[in-house]
């Protein structure tokens, strides 16, 4: 025998239980969210729905709920009707993670730089294109802001100059806490209270909703690239924004239109991610915390970079040539992005924020001989014996080469 499932209706369930459901604490969130209506249709992991169109005879119903879908980007009711319009396991994910981050709603798409462009175009659509920004930034949001490509004019200032710098036109003030890659942290509460009427975004992508839940401190809107801690393993790319159900409608409506969405099976991936997303956290923030310990008091290490809130990410700057780290070491992977169960180090001044201009990077204290490590869920002694080992080859006081003035 097998069991015939609506998960359509199923995702649906799974969403408005979830928002009766009484408060429970985050790690059982994490695994219950979003899941919450498997029992009663016989089944145990969610189910992946790969379609990208659904059958209907009843098209003067389709009719009413496209109409529906264009006046408030509402969900629509029922089946559904077209893989752009939404898909029913990336539902459940989102409706897993708003629950994490405490809010309304969250829309999932395609990569984070797809989220944080839906978010311009949502704000851009109402004339709002002027963005007060503070760096540091992800290096591809400081571009996308300052390249103008999606026709925004961006004002960077620091946190204390936010109130000056908005205007009649400011839609959105994007911040980043803790920043990648400087792990720099803002006072959210502070910066919200600024913003007064316009939204205040918060990329969470380092933090995640285990160490803090930006809404609580006044934040509007959340960002995160999913392809980070969320997925967890390296293999999804994704990113979701956590926001209010009538922000969450125009988000759809961007998605809709532009075709940013994400696919079903990075929506199962995420979801299953999220389910040991506290626990990844904890265990890496613990050893991360032991070899910021470890840098802090060692010779070859001029400065070390850690978050009060604490976190599996660590930037710190040497004496010696980065260059060189990244060369040698071998347990460690020397590679982009972050968050996965294996550590990874990178130079920023080379790759992840090359392409924000240098005395920009340099002011918001990216230096030349900063190194950013995400830490896994590997042994201490063994990352320390690799990250010592690459160390070592960098005597104090190596002259570093010059960085060529090309992008990567």
């Amino acid at each position: 025998m097998f069991t015939l499932v609506d998960m359509n209706s199923a995702s649906t369930h799974a969403y408005d239980h979830a928002r009766s459901t009484p408060p429970r604490a985050l790690a059982t969130e994490a695994v219950h969210a979003g899941r919450d209506d498997l029992a009663r249709q016989g089944l145990h992991a969610p189910p992946i729905d790969l379609s990208t169109t659904y059958p209907s005879y009843d098209s003067r119903g389709e009719a009413a709920r496209i109409d529906a879908f264009a006046t408030d980007g509402a969900e629509p009711e029922g089946p559904p009707i077209y893989g752009r319009l939404g898909n029913p396991t990336v539902a459940r994910f989102e409706t897993a993670l708003a629950r994490l981050e405490g809010t309304e709603s969250a829309v999932a798409f395609a990569s984070g730089m797809a989220a944080l462009s839906a978010v311009l175009l949502v704000r851009a659509s109402l004339g709002l294109r002027h963005v007060v920004a503070v760096r540091p930034l992800y290096g591809c949001s400081d571009q996308l802001l300052t390249a103008g490509l999606l026709g925004s004019e961006v004002t960077w200032v620091d946190p204390a100059g936010v109130a000056d710098a908005l205007r009649p036109d400011t839609g959105l003030v994007l911040v980043e806490s803790p920043a990648n890659p400087t792990l720099a942290e803002l006072d959210l509460r502070a910066l919200a209270h600024a913003c007064g009427s316009v939204p205040l975004l918060a990329d969470n992508t380092f933090a995640t909703p285990v160490l803090q839940r930006p809404v609580e401190q006044g934040a509007r809107l959340v960002l995160h690239s999913a392809t980070k801690y969320l997925g967890g393993h390296g293999d999804v790319m994704a990113g979701v924004v956590a926001c209010d159900e009538e922000f969450a409608g125009r988000l759809r409506q961007v998605r809709f239109a532009t075709g940013g969405i994400l696919h079903p099976l990075a929506g199962y991936l995420l979801l299953r991610g999220l389910s040991t997303l506290p626990i990844r956290i904890r265990a890496a923030s613990e050893t991360a915390a032991e070899l910021v310990r470890r840098l802090t008091a060692d010779p070859r290490v001029a400065r070390v970079h850690y978050p009060r809130i604490g976190g599996a990410m660590i930037a710190f700057e040497i004496h010696g040539d980065p260059h060189a780290v990244i060369a040698d070491v071998r347990l460690i992977t020397p590679a982009v992005s972050l968050g996965s169960v294996d550590t990874l180090i990178q130079h920023p001044a080379s790759i992840s924020h090359r392409i924000v201009p240098e005395p920009a990077r340099h002011g918001a204290g990216v230096s030349d001989r900063l190194l950013r490590m995400s830490v896994g869920l590997e042994d201490i002694e063994d990352l320390w014996t690799d990250l010592n080992e690459a160390l070592g080859r960098t005597p104090r006081g190596t002259k570093m080469p010059a960085l060529s003035t090309r992008g990567v």
